[in-house]
């Protein structure tokens, strides 16, 4: 941590999200808080007294985390007159006693159902990058207030990819836990069978010690553990289609850099268990019948006030009958325990996080069968992840111009290790 007084860090922050670049990246600014969290913060390093890893450091919330006393938009404008929470979530609790300083809530893609960013209703938040080009979603305002270096931290959900693509495409880190790793209370859901909770940040050590916090454990160093040995797994194929060649060169460079620090790079296949998957979720979309349910009030008497994509992905899931959505969950833990029998072999699965990088923001407002295609190409290789239920890590590469995400997939609980596997890979990426 900067030894900058945490107040003057935070006033800077605080400018810094109040100019017309980043008009659209937070859907409220909490000032008044933050300013006593940071002056508490200085208080404690003026005696010597340190409340552990995040103690002082500013964090970003995305708008789907109940905070005492403010309302929870989801990124919608359904729920812009809801009463406020009655108290933070889990999840932002154990953040704000470790000494974080909360400063605001981020804007999102509506109700976190999309992989591309964009919001109708509170604007879209330019990546980090290029502005002109989309941020990734859901966790679209989070990442770009981490990439332009208002906030250090966010905290992030991942459904299908929502911690991990805007964390490619604005060139930070993005992870994406077991789902039951961290406590789902007090957390609008998209999808009740795979959201899970992750941050989004500079480096893997913070992103660790956030994650270690919200899932009530020491927030303790993470455990070195060289690449040498190491067996990473290369799932060539289906996850490999139409990747742009920016990306497809950026992952070969990153490769070669973990086989530089020693890790056997191992090619193997999983296309059976996508396609599997595929058959499952075209029998029974989960996310989508979830969805709907969890928006059964508002899909005819308010359908106008949804962004008409958003409304598009969920209305699917209404006409799916019970007996195939339940079937699609039975179906979906016998291939969780295949996968988890397929990745035993390595120590990690690497593949890249998006096919592609940020798009360009206009013509996918213009054209929303563009905007279908390009969200389903932004989710593809992220997807696979939350319904197998596996831990996964995107890490940037060093790459000029546009971010590219590499991605590193780790067996069922092995949240830390695949954290203390990111870490080296990271070093290994800067040199």
């Amino acid at each position: 941590m900067s030894r900058t007084p945490v107040r003057d860090a935070l006033e800077n922050a605080l400018a810094l999200a109040s100019t017309d670049r980043t008009a659209h990246v937070f859907t409220q600014l909490l000032p008044d808080a933050a300013r006593a969290e940071a002056d508490a913060a200085d208080a404690r390093r003026r005696v010597g007294i340190s409340l552990g890893p995040l103690d002082g450091m500013i964090v970003s919330v995305k708008d789907l985390f109940d905070m005492a006393g403010e309302v929870t938009s989801a990124g919608s404008k359904i729920f812009r007159d809801a009463a406020p929470a009655a108290a933070d979530a889990p999840a932002v609790a154990r953040i704000r006693r470790a000494g974080a300083v909360l400063i605001g809530r981020t804007n999102m893609s509506e109700f976190a159902f999309s992989g591309i960013g964009l919001n109708p209703h509170w604007g879209n938040p330019g990546n980090a990058v290029d502005p002109a080009r989309a941020p990734g979603g859901s966790t679209s305002g989070g990442a770009v207030s981490v990439g332009l270096g208002i906030a250090r931290l966010t905290l992030g959900t991942d459904t299908g990819g929502s911690t991990r693509i805007p964390a490619a495409f604005n060139g930070i880190i993005g992870f994406k836990p077991t789902s039951h790793r961290i406590p789902k209370a007090g957390v609008f859901p998209l999808s009740y069978a795979l959201d899970s909770i992750g941050p989004l940040g500079m480096t893997v050590a913070e992103c660790a010690a956030a994650d270690a916090i919200m899932a009530s454990e020491d927030p303790l160093p993470l455990p070195a553990l060289p690449l040498s040995g190491l067996r990473i797994g290369v799932p060539r194929g289906l996850l490999f289609e139409d990747v742009q060649p920016a990306v497809v060169s950026a992952f070969e460079v990153g490769l070669t850099a973990l086989a530089k620090a020693g890790a056997r790079i191992v090619e193997t296949c999983i296309d059976d268990l996508i396609l599997d998957m595929r058959q499952v979720l075209a029998l029974a979309p989960i996310a989508a019948c979830e969805a709907a349910e969890i928006h059964r009030d508002y899909l005819e008497t308010r359908a106008g006030d949804f962004d008409r994509r958003v409304l598009a992905r969920i209305r699917p899931g209404a006409g799916v009958p019970a007996p195939a959505y339940i079937r699609a969950l039975r179906q979906r833990e016998a291939l969780k325990q295949a996968f988890a029998v397929r990745i035993a072999p390595f120590d990690a699965l690497a593949w890249p996080t998006v096919a592609i990088v940020a798009p360009e923001i206009a013509p996918l407002e213009a054209d929303d069968a563009l905007f279908a295609a390009t969200n389903i190409l932004a989710l593809r290789n992220t997807n696979p992840c939350n319904f197998f239920d596996v831990p996964a890590l995107s890490l940037p590469l060093p790459v000029e111009g546009l971010p590219v995400g590499f991605m590193l997939v780790g067996a069922p609980g092995e949240d830390r290790r695949l954290m203390s596997i990111g870490a080296a890979a990271e070093a290994a990426f800067a040199r």
